[in-house]
């Protein structure tokens, strides 16, 4: 379903409509056969067809596999029935609780799930070598890059986080080549990320984006793309799950790039915290 959700925002309005219909209720739509899928959706069979290829699904009956073998995931654990949903007007605030901590282990553990390690290995590597390394993103993508900067830093990387698009745009045209831009936008659509990324792509350096949909404008613009895993709900809960499933991807690269010169991260976290010992 995490892929499914990811590639819904490039399909057609048509096929948006039935991966829609798929992620909000993937066991029901596994028991339907194509036509009853097609008239719920108001599109035909062939659009249905068209939908699962654009998901690099051979067909409907690989479709309604994966379908029920996400509904069988959702389902194993009876502790967590009902959590999925959306949060109701009148939910009690129980069910709230219950709600958002499920969203936000879900982004987590889904976002480890799909990781490409091969992208992050490589990420890893241009992080290590650069001379400099800015970071762009807006609002809860901001944070996230602010975190990153704050874990870097200490480490005695020279990164700076721009959360001002001004600011950034003005730094990303001082990059050059070995340098890295690292972009973070939940959408890929965030028009001052993309123009900040693109701004230093064409100053010659390396483009990293990190978003939670694959075929955005921003993952096409890069030259390497992490990818989060995050289901948008109520109240926007996407810039809370969206948010954490970031900040794991961050820390993941936070503790690979340490992990390369382990005895310069050890010296430099210790130094850094002796420096503010006595402010505890």
């Amino acid at each position: 379903m995490t892929h499914i959700r990811s590639l819904i925002p490039s399909l057609a309005p048509a096929e948006q409509r039935v991966g829609q219909a798929a992620a909000a209720d993937p066991a029901g739509v596994a028991a339907m056969t194509i036509s009853e899928l097609a008239a719920r959706c108001e599109t035909s069979e062939t659009t249905v067809v068209r939908f699962c290829r654009a998901v690099d699904l051979a067909g409907y009956p690989d479709l309604r596999i994966a379908l029920a073998a996400a509904a069988g995931n959702a389902g194993s654990d009876q502790s967590w029935t009902g959590v999925g949903s959306e949060i109701a007007e009148f939910d009690p605030l129980e069910d709230v609780v219950r709600k958002i901590g499920f969203a936000d282990a879900n982004a987590v553990r889904e976002t480890v799930r799909q990781l490409d390690l091969a992208v992050l290995e490589q990420v890893v590597t241009a992080l290590v070598a650069a001379p400099r390394i800015d970071l762009y993103g807006v609002g809860a993508s901001g944070i996230v890059a602010l975190d990153l900067q704050q874990k870097l830093h200490r480490i005695g990387r020279i990164v700076h986080a721009w959360p001002d698009p001004h600011s950034a745009l003005t730094s990303a045209a001082l990059l050059g080549r070995g340098d890295v831009a690292l972009g973070i936008s939940h959408t890929g659509s965030t028009r001052d990320t993309i123009d900040c990324l693109t701004r230093a792509k064409s100053a010659g350096a390396t483009t990293v984006a990190v978003t939670n949909f694959p075929r955005s404008k921003i993952a096409r613009l890069a030259d390497h793309v992490l990818t989060t895993a995050a289901a948008e709900t109520t109240f926007r809960s996407g810039a809370m799950a969206s948010r954490i499933a970031a900040l794991t991807l961050v820390d993941c690269l936070f503790v690979a790039v340490a992990q390369r010169n382990y005895a310069e991260t050890v010296s430099a976290l210790e130094r850094t915290y002796d420096a503010v010992r006595s402010r505890r």
